[in-house]
């Protein structure tokens, strides 16, 4: 039995969070023990507890911007010194065998290698634009201090080689896969009539977390006009954001207020059940302004067969194939985002063939079954000290 440290960002159930989720519910758990630290309690807490892999919440810093700055600086240091000692003490009292970083935003699994001498892999799931001062400094330590840096995607694998820290040899692509068993085709009379949605109505629908970069602004913008010409079609949005940061739906909420098509746009925040959202959509649309690594919700959007349309740069390129399973705009053109939603409404069967054309796709590159056993692959092979 070998024991596995996952330390990681938050305990919420976004795409990092859920695809954690998975990869330890879907271990062997002859073979692997799952010991996870988290940062803060959260609805991840009890997820992976069902799953089997033991919790810990330790309030260790994650980096974020509220660090960029000379004091915080100084206060993330303080606050890594301390709290990661004590991490390295839970490692000690359970012998763990290796250290799984998952995001790049935690930093304590470098703590462990250096005083624990344990393997770490690094599971890198951004692509980190700005600043760039922190995007070299986090690539710094990653070619320095990890065994393996595995990327979700080859678009942050060729972000990443573009720093002169990180060799080629140490980084290897593993898709992030969906449950099939979670995220699948079903009948969504019941969520439409929950939002008072009519049957005859199209939805346009985007999910995601409220931040800098995922593009509800974009979505909006690209929405309007198609709302101004029809008055069957509904765009919903559903997505929380970091605590601190309630200014961001706050602004987002008041902007939709005061549009004349207002009565037209629904907005939730967070929403457990996702695959209902999904299936209530008829079209999926994620416009995010800096590329994307690898969107969970583009995978859970195209197991339960829905065409895609966002911007053409990040790891979505990888998801969708154009003009098969979705339309993709040049980034930061909502114009251009607009008419290819557009496009989808003019050619009803689109919709249906590129949806399932999705699901062929997801089921055939994103798979659980082969994000797991690829990840099984790498511990076995790490713990045995191979270079992989």
């Amino acid at each position: 039995m070998k024991r596995i440290l996952y330390l990681h960002a938050g305990a919420e159930m976004y795409g990092a969070d859920k695809v954690l989720l998975e990869l330890i519910k879907g271990l062997d758990k002859q073979e692997f023990e799952a010991h996870v630290i988290l940062p803060n309690k959260g609805v991840l807490v009890e997820a992976l507890r069902q799953v089997g892999a033991k919790v810990e919440v330790i309030e260790y810093p994650i980096l974020r911007r509220k660090y960029f700055n000379p004091k915080g600086m100084i206060d993330y240091i303080r606050s890594y010194h301390r709290y990661a000692k004590r991490i390295a003490t839970y490692a000690k009292q359970h012998q763990i065998n290796l250290v799984h970083n998952n995001t790049t935003a935690v930093l304590e699994g470098i703590y462990l290698k250096r005083k624990l001498k344990l393997p770490l892999l690094w599971h890198v799931h951004e692509i980190i634009v700005r600043p760039k001062f922190v995007s070299d400094f986090i690539n710094m330590l990653m070619g320095r201090y990890a065994d393996k840096i595995i990327t979700v995607s080859k678009a942050v694998a060729n972000h990443v080689l573009t720093s002169r820290f990180v060799n080629k040899e140490q980084i290897s692509v593993i898709y992030n896969g969906v449950d099939n068993a979670t995220y699948y085709p079903k009948d969504n009379q019941s969520i439409r009539e929950q939002f008072g949605i009519d049957q005859t109505s199209m939805v346009i629908g985007m999910i995601g977390r409220v931040n800098a970069w995922k593009g509800q602004n974009d979505f909006l913008d690209a929405v309007i006009p198609i709302l101004k010409r029809n008055s069957n079609i509904v765009a919903f949005l559903a997505g929380s954001t970091f605590e601190g940061e309630e200014w961001r739906v706050q602004e987002l909420d008041a902007r939709i207020a005061s549009l004349p098509v207002a009565e037209q746009i629904k907005r939730i925040d967070y929403y457990a059940n996702t695959n209902e959202l999904y299936n209530m959509f008829d079209i999926f649309v994620l416009p995010s302004t800096n590329p994307d690594p690898l969107p969970t919700v583009v995978l859970e959007a195209m197991a339960c067969g829905k065409p895609i349309v966002g911007y053409r740069h990040g790891g979505v390129c990888e998801m969708v194939e154009e003009d098969i399973n979705g339309l993709l705009a040049k980034p930061n053109d909502s114009e251009a985002l607009s008419r290819l939603i557009q496009n989808l409404i003019d050619n009803p069967e689109k919709i249906s063939e590129f949806g399932q054309a999705s699901m062929k796709r997801q089921k055939e590159m994103f798979s659980l079954e082969s994000y797991v056993k690829n990840f099984s692959y790498i511990y076995i092979e790490l713990l045995k000290g191979k270079t992989i």
